[in-house]
């Protein structure tokens, strides 16, 4: 009898045990195979200093120059993008590439189509290539997928035509944002701006900035605010961390302005929307004081490091909402500077070299660093991967580089191609062709012509509070903007580079990385530059425009 019961207890017991593990796996299993989320965070202007992972990041000692706790977080567990690169090195376009997975002369807006008109059948891409509303973004792609998806921090890519129609038209530069006719306005072009990004594949659209801070219209609203873009991210996750959500976050950091009173010790109320009642308050508090509190303790008193920690702060406020709610284990992290800030405007390597975490629990396989050419076209096909979308990856001019993170073979991109204002450039095996080309009306301009540019570029940039570039109307133009002594976005590399006016340029990147001596006319390299400008020939004839090379 003890025995037959005993067998009885021990079959119940295993039972028990075996219907227990079956659900444990289930669970696991469902767990494994749920969509990732997807958190893409987007820096403004940071220099390769700003990275404590990078020689640069680092005094002669060895210590980081930067106290970026949560930056830190995504090079010690993520993966280090080593050979990133953008297309298109300013705001605009490179928005354009993330957000489309495509070249930015791809761009179909009127202004953009209209220039190329202008221009010849040359297509420019300057800060004019923008995505309609209602053109297929990332946010789109991840709402087929089912996602809920969200958009918060600077613009400066979706077109907003809406803002400057009835109601919208610009503000003055010297208007009191208090004054309830002003306000009115101000609510009128937010609200509109939502209604466009929200066309453009997102469900949620808040604490905007449609330009940068101090190209907004309104003197007394050019402030940073990285408390309310945090505060805009963290609502997002809390309303949406139930089903699988993307969530593409635009910093307006370390992008100007950054005098102190104007940044990180300005007033939290101040945002592009008006002056808000109360203050965000998703990051330490209160904010001046824990921000001057850490770095001195840190010893980085003086330095400048203050608006670092600022961002840095935002993207840690973030990590902690989505520990808080239960979703950080399931949730792949996307770190990105829009373009190298050494010689932005520019095709040179201080433009298009960028830099770029990517980070999930329990890392990748490839371990700590990828060094695998990685495009910023290639940001959406990758995510698209994870998310087990593979149907649509040949719709881009990137590519996955999925399997080089897990590991896997992988055939990656041979060559970079980069495009910007009249410049085109192509990178391939350690060699650089780089081509500058104008419109023949342009280059038969007259000095009266010349004088008249560069008359209006001046006035132009006066209108939002900014000051001239040059007033030499003989300088040779600039490659980003048609204008005698170039646009205030190139003007380093202008002043600084030495072949920066010839039309064809050859640089040997592994031995001359600064590009200061251009071969173009040195018969040794006939054969590699025959070899780059068919390179370079291929990726244009399957793009919009014409280019001559």
């Amino acid at each position: 009898m003890r025995h037959r019961f005993f067998r009885i207890f021990v079959f119940i017991v295993s039972t028990i045990f075996t219907v227990s593990c079956s659900k444990n796996n289930l669970k696991n299993e469902k767990i494994e195979n749920k969509k990732p989320n997807i958190i893409f965070f987007i820096a403004d202007d940071m220099y390769p200093w700003m990275f404590n992972n990078t020689d640069k990041g680092k005094d002669k000692n060895g210590k980081p120059l930067n106290l970026t706790p949560n930056l830190d977080k995504l090079a010690k567990e993520g993966v280090w993008l080593e050979n990133m690169k953008v297309v298109s090195p300013v705001c605009t376009p490179s928005r354009y590439n993330v957000l489309t997975g495509n070249y930015a002369s791809r761009a179909s807006n009127e202004a953009f189509t209209g220039f190329t008109e202008k221009n010849d059948g040359q297509t420019v891409i300057q800060w004019n290539s923008y995505i309609v509303p209602g053109q297929e973004t990332m946010g789109t792609y991840f709402q087929k997928l089912g996602y809920k998806t969200g958009f918060v921090g600077k613009n400066h890519i979706i077109e907003s035509l809406s803002q400057v129609g009835d109601g919208g038209e610009k503000p003055e530069l010297d208007a009191d944002p208090t004054d309830p006719k002003v306000k009115e306005g101000l609510e009128y072009r937010y609200k509109e701006l939502q209604k466009d990004i929200k066309k453009s594949g997102f469900d949620y659209a808040e604490s905007l900035y449609h330009n940068n801070p101090n190209w907004l219209g309104i003197r007394a609203l050019a402030y940073q605010n990285m408390d309310w873009i945090a505060e805009g991210g963290v609502n997002f996750i809390d309303k949406y961390n139930k089903a699988p959500f993307m969530l593409y976050i635009a910093s307006t950091l370390p992008h100007a302005p950054l005098k102190p009173e104007l940044s990180w010790k300005a007033d939290r109320r101040i945002t592009p929307k008006g002056i808000l009642e109360k203050a965000p308050t998703v990051l330490p508090q209160p904010p001046v004081e824990s921000i001057q509190k850490r770095i001195k303790e840190a010893g980085y008193e003086g330095k400048n490091r203050e608006n670092i920690l600022w961002l840095d702060d935002a993207v840690g406020a973030l990590f902690s909402k989505l520990e808080k709610e239960g979703v950080l284990n399931n949730t792949i992290v996307v770190f990105f500077n829009d373009h190298g800030q050494d010689f932005k405007g520019t095709l040179y390597e201080g433009g298009v070299n960028s830099q770029a975490f990517i980070w999930k629990k329990g890392g990748f396989k490839i371990g700590n660093v990828l060094e695998n050419p990685v495009s910023n076209v290639d940001f959406l096909p990758t995510l698209l991967d994870f998310a087990g979308n593979t149907k649509d990856l040949d719709n881009f001019d990137g590519k996955s580089f999925k399997p080089a993170l897990e590991g896997k073979k992988y055939k990656g991109r041979t060559s970079f191609y980069h495009e910007l204002g009249y410049a085109r450039a192509v990178v391939k095996d350690n060699f650089k062709y780089y081509a500058v080309r104008y419109p023949k009306w342009a280059m038969n301009f007259t000095l009266e012509q010349r004088k008249d540019t560069l008359e209006k570029y001046t006035k132009f940039r006066e209108s939002f509070g900014e000051h001239g570039i040059s007033d030499d109307p003989k300088a040779p133009f600039g490659q980003l903007e048609m204008v005698p002594g170039g646009g205030g976005a190139e003007h380093n590399a202008y002043l600084n580079h030495p072949h920066f006016s010839e039309p064809d340029q050859l640089y040997d990147l592994k031995n001359d990385p600064e590009e200061k001596n251009n071969l173009i006319n040195n018969p040794k390299y006939a054969d590699k530059l025959k070899m780059l400008k068919a390179e370079l020939k291929e990726y244009i004839k399957s793009l919009p425009g014409k280019y001559n090379i």
